[in-house]
């Protein structure tokens, strides 16, 4: 851990998790428990008499001086952030089985490699090119998944195959990507949203900038869902992330955080029009590989057809027996890749009729399949 802001601090035998780069995440709770969440062992807990309250207690109160914070009964919870690292308390006022903390590694790098991604069955080599091309297209690329699948380690990896000449803007409340220390030779914005400076704010700031990409952290409220459809409406291209339980449902998911009563037909055709591709990433532990697996299980094409009706298109999928199931990219997505000087095979998973459409909508979604399976 090489972090300014903490450098002062004395994490005492919490250090060694935080110098590991195989551990991600850090949980105390509950009077001395601790949990540690890796890259190769997802979650388990460990014994460490000497991490109790009274250490806890004694961080939070440095992290409270560093950030200039009051942590106590009158102000029970505590967020403290650097560049590389971001800690929540609960106080043991509120906590009453004694306090919490959980604390989160975001450091300046990219984990995955294609070598990585390929030899751990992160995804295999064919749909990770294609999503590649995906990418050198300027498509709008949603990656979905629940806490803890990778789905920003993910959203590091694609960012990193954009153009080097093409600039980027982050918008975060709390800092995870860190594209610019990564690429400091690079035209990128960083923005961290606050009380002060929301979403919609930044965002507007952001469009005078001229990005080509802007990367939204995780969208979580009506406000980030605003700011993806202004986005991709105004023709910038953006990357982002957000909590759903497959990449078929994401417009059905923006649409629910949205908590209005805007028309549900026309905001679902403005997402499916404008994000041609999500991405669905899962992380489990399995039990044929003996350790914890992330992986793409899921990749949806959206698109509006000749007669103005959304629809969708699995792409990938892989199925509970392990199974591969590809379907060919429609052709509205082969026309809108090919409107950015980027050329994609017509056939480029499953060998089909010419005469063929592989295309699927919201209400029969498993109309006119082909299935492959490559196991």
């Amino acid at each position: 851990m090489n972090d300014a802001i903490f450098s002062q601090i004395d994490f005492g035998p919490l250090k060694e998790f935080l110098d590991d780069d195989n551990i991600t995440d850090v949980s105390y709770g509950n009077g001395g428990q601790i949990h540690l969440k890796t890259l190769d062992k997802g979650v388990y807990r460990i014994e460490r008499p000497e991490i109790n309250n009274a250490l806890l207690e004694k961080l939070a109160f440095q992290c409270s001086n560093v950030m200039g914070k009051t942590f106590n009964m009158a102000h029970p919870f505590l967020d403290a952030e650097s560049a590389e690292l971001r800690l929540n308390f609960i106080h043991d006022s509120i906590a009453t089985n004694g306090i919490s903390c959980v604390i989160r590694k975001t450091p300046a790098k990219i984990r995955l490699n294609k070598e990585k991604l390929i030899s751990e069955k992160y995804v295999t080599e064919d749909l990770l090119n294609f999503l590649l091309t995906c990418v050198e297209g300027h498509c709008n690329i949603i990656v979905s998944g629940e806490t803890g699948s990778g789905k920003t380690e993910l959203v590091k990896y694609l960012a990193s195959h954009t153009k080097e000449n093409e600039k980027i803007i982050t918008i975060e409340d709390t800092l995870e990507l860190h594209l610019d220390k990564i690429f400091p030779h690079r035209d990128i914005v960083a923005v961290k949203t606050n009380n002060i400076a929301s979403y919609s704010d930044v965002l507007v700031a952001c469009m005078r900038q001229n990005p080509r990409w802007i990367l939204l952290s995780e969208v979580r409220s009506a406000e980030a869902v605003t700011a993806v459809r202004n986005s991709i409406s105004s023709g910038h291209n953006i990357i982002s992330t957000i909590h759903s339980d497959s990449a078929r449902n994401v417009p059905m998911r923006l649409y629910s955080l949205l908590e209005s009563s805007q028309d549900i037909d026309q905001f679902l055709k403005s997402i499916h029009r404008y994000v041609q591709l999500a991405i669905h990433v899962k992380g489990y532990m399995s039990a044929e590989l003996g350790r914890f697996q992330r992986e793409i299980v899921e990749v949806c094409e959206f698109y509006v057809d000749e007669a103005n009706e959304a629809g969708y298109n699995i792409i990938y999928k892989k199925s509970l027996d392990g199974k591969f199931h590809f379907k060919n990219p429609t052709k509205y997505l082969r026309d809108y890749l090919g409107s950015q000087g980027v050329t994609l095979k017509e056939n480029l998973f499953v060998e089909t009729n010419d005469d063929e459409e592989e295309n699927s909508s919201p209400s029969s979604p498993t109309s006119g399949v082909e299935v492959i399976d490559t196991l």
